[in-house]
């Protein structure tokens, strides 16, 4: 058989009923099988009969289904820069047999590619006479809409939308130099069988628009920048309010950085601001708390659960059932219900992030945290929304108690070693503190340290928690998925600032 994009062989009365409006909403199950078996000739008994004598003998394993259309649309200097539109389908299939798994995959949804898909993965427990492992539980309610936000504004409204932002951040200062706004979009179905033929099914809208700014004065020019997005449609992201706070974001913190002066540089307290300096909890932290690096025993967190490894007072969670956020799922990518995790808790360690395979050779439960890329990668525990809840300060107190150091009010990038611990992250925005108050933008500044050591270095925690805005991907083994970060403002002893000033 060659394969065919589902949406070319689906007429546009089916398509309404695969992308349901408010007013006919259809069960994730309903619209997965319309997708995957009715729509795609494919009769569903004889696929649960193949993975039933795929899987016998097998610890685990799967059915994975996949179809999603996704666009992206970029603004640069007054101009369309790209544009992209895209539809992906495809499955996986997969043997679980101890620590050891196979796995096969194809763009061609046929019962002929599922059936050469399996005598490939079969190979991995061939002789034995495992007993499967429980499926999982059966999913809540959802915690996204299923509509489908690209077909819901037309290509030159969204463009024209790119255009008013360009027009809009001209129009607010003069030294505005250069504009790049983009809008992206996704609509995902996944369908999950298991061999005892139980099935569980997700529909994952995405949105995300950003804005970067160019400023400049004479020979000096700094960018400044800010995104939102979530598991939403396309209907929040048009409001004027909301773009035009995008834009003034953005404007605000590229004027700032053209005032700012050389960063400093030594081990001097840090203070961090709420939301989205969370990622270096992502990154410090998060990675080394997940399962397989720790059934390894190559994180530096390993063999450390019930010790007191982050001061009194820090709790970090990794919540995947938050409503409409980037990092949220109904279920992960192996069936398993999303959850609200604990990972460190008044500063011990409590628990691991788990997918299926690393939470039954640990002993453990899984946490809903298996997730892979696409049909074609194979699930992984990988974090969802991972932050740090709320302690007792406020963040004047944290300014007022430190004579000379750091605010790093946002972050750029940032990377990690998860043996070591060790993290390198860069402060896009920044300012220096001096006798108890925020004084000068600083710019240059880096953040170096090691994760489990800062964790024990915080010193005092904010009663401000706020999630980033929707932007996050995470890289894992060559796989990316959405993620959400957050915090609240912390002030950090011990970490070493790299800047140009002595």
């Amino acid at each position: 058989m060659i394969p065919v994009p589902l949406d070319i062989y689906l007429p546009s009365s089916t398509i309404q009923t695969l992308f349901p409006t408010k007013d006919r909403i259809m069960s994730h199950l309903d619209i997965t099988t319309d997708l995957f078996y009715r729509q795609a000739g494919i009769d569903q008994k004889r696929i649960e009969g193949m993975i039933g004598d795929a899987l016998h003998g097998a610890d685990d394993g799967e059915l994975y289904l996949q179809y999603s259309q996704s666009e992206a649309i970029t603004w640069d200097d007054g101009r369309i820069k790209s544009a992209s539109y895209d539809t992906d389908q495809g499955f996986g299939v997969r043997s679980v047999a101890e620590d050891r798994f196979g796995y096969a995959h194809s763009t061609e949804l046929s019962e002929a590619a599922i059936a050469r898909a399996i005598e490939t993965v079969k190979t991995v427990h061939t002789g034995r006479n495992a007993q499967l492992a429980i499926g999982p539980t059966a999913p809540g309610a959802s915690l996204y809409t299923t509509e489908n936000p690209l077909p819901m504004i037309g290509f030159e409204d969204k463009v024209g939308l790119l255009a008013r932002i360009d027009a809009y951040a001209r129009a607010k200062d003069s030294r505005v130099r250069q504009v790049s706004a983009s809008i992206a979009g996704s609509w995902t179905a996944i369908d999950i069988m298991r061999g005892d033929g139980e099935r569980r099914a997700d529909i994952r809208p995405l949105v995300r628009i950003n804005v970067s700014i160019i400023v400049g004065e004479g020979d000096r020019q700094e960018s400044g920048s800010y995104g939102g997005g979530g598991r939403i449609t396309y209907a929040q992201l048009i409001e004027d309010s909301y773009w035009q706070h995008a834009v003034d974001e953005a404007l605000r913190m590229a004027l700032v950085n053209l005032t700012a002066i050389p960063g400093p540089a030594g081990q001097i307290p840090v203070v961090l601001g709420a939301g989205w300096p969370g990622v270096l909890l992502h990154e410090a932290v998060g990675h080394g708390l997940e399962g397989d690096f720790n059934r390894k025993g190559t994180s530096t967190f390993a063999g450390s659960l019930g010790d007191q490894v982050a001061s009194k007072g820090v709790t970090i969670v990794d919540d995947g059932t938050m409503s409409d956020r980037r990092g949220s799922i109904t279920i992960d990518d192996e069936g398993t219900p999303s959850g609200y995790n604990v990972l460190i808790e008044d500063g011990k360690l409590v628990g691991y992030m788990q997918d299926r395979m690393n939470a039954r050779l640990m002993g453990v439960e899984p946490t809903g945290n298996g997730r892979r890329q696409s049909y074609a990668h194979n699930p992984m525990p990988r974090m969802t929304n991972t932050y740090m809840l709320n302690g007792d300060k406020t963040r004047e107190e944290m300014i007022a108690s430190v004579d000379r150091g750091i605010y790093a009010a946002n972050f750029g990038g940032g990377s990690v070693d998860i043996t070591s611990g060790k993290f390198v992250f860069s402060a896009t925005e920044a300012y220096l503190i001096e006798n108890g108050k925020i004084g000068p933008a600083v710019k240059g500044a880096t953040l170096i340290g090691n994760g489990p050591e800062a964790m024990r270095q915080v010193t005092m925690v904010g009663n401000d928690l706020a999630l980033d805005n929707g932007i996050g991907n995470c890289g894992k083994s060559g796989q990316w998925v959405p993620v959400g970060v957050g915090q609240p403002s912390l002030r950090i002893d011990g970490l070493t600032v790299g800047g140009t000033a002595a």
